[in-house]
């Protein structure tokens, strides 16, 4: 079954591989406007993973098996890295505070994922959160996405998305954008980077194949959780397409107003 996911969902890897933004970020400005849009998308990322962190690992006291071990040390290692890494100069944080690091750095706009940030602190309903923000459409309806399936409290549903939608799709398009940033400009990139290949030596190596082994430990021989593990890793990856959508199209409309001006 593992086999059947993997081949449905590859035009659509392939298509999000391919896609034309990586060829389109050519200036500081485009690296900016990518940021500010793909934030969110790093942010996000982190309730995917917490969530089946919970659900994989026991997080109650008194503590019992979960029943997951396997799953679990794949998740809590994934956590480990991804929310007490190391930075450049050998200081810990979150991949996500590393990411906000990197905007500061060239001068990208950090107001409103700051701003989410602090109403997240307040207000427990992230969707009001999103509906009242003023992001573009095309940001909301991802994030939109990641919180209807953290809501679903299925598993394998979580698991299937966060490993094709999300995790396994990392050292793809990462290694593209990098290939871009290097060769279109020469602006001190290497706080950005550095987060890109962490990214990169982080998902590429083991964590693929055994998030592969938590699906399959997950979904075993229930079709229809195979069904809605496919279902979802399908949406997710056309949210991602949507994403990187808008956002060249952002980059585009930026360049008319300069080549205008």
């Amino acid at each position: 079954m593992i086999e059947r996911l993997e081949s449905e969902l590859l035009p659509l890897r392939i298509k999000l591989k391919n896609h034309s933004i990586y060829n389109k970020i050519e200036s500081l400005g485009d690296i900016q406007i990518f940021m500010e849009s793909h934030v969110f998308a790093v942010w996000d990322f982190m309730s995917l993973l917490k969530k089946l962190q919970s659900i994989l690992s026991c997080n109650q006291v008194p503590w019992y098996p979960s029943g997951f071990p396997k799953a679990s040390r794949l998740i809590n290692e994934i956590v480990w890295g991804e929310e007490s890494d190391v930075n450049q100069d050998g200081i810990p944080m979150s991949h996500f505070e590393m990411y906000l690091d990197a905007m500061k750095n060239i001068k990208a706009n950090t107001k409103e994922i700051n701003h989410l940030i602090n109403e997240v602190r307040s207000c427990n309903n992230i969707f009001d959160i999103i509906n009242k923000s003023s992001l573009p459409k095309y940001v909301k309806n991802f994030v939109d996405f990641t919180f209807e399936v953290i809501q679903t409290e299925k598993p394998h549903v979580i698991a299937a998305v966060f490993t094709f939608g999300r995790e396994d799709l990392i050292p793809d398009m990462f290694v593209e954008i990098i290939k871009n940033l290097k060769a279109s400009t020469n602006e001190d990139l290497s706080d950005l980077i550095y987060y890109f290949e962490r990214h990169i030596e982080v998902d590429s190596g083991e964590h693929g194949p055994l998030a592969l082994e938590m699906i399959k430990e997950l979904c075993q021989n229930d079709k229809t959780k195979w069904e809605e593990a496919l279902s979802y890793s399908k949406q997710a990856l056309e949210n991602r397409i949507n994403l990187w959508d808008g956002i060249l199209s952002s980059i585009s409309i930026k360049s008319k107003l300069v080549t205008a001006n």
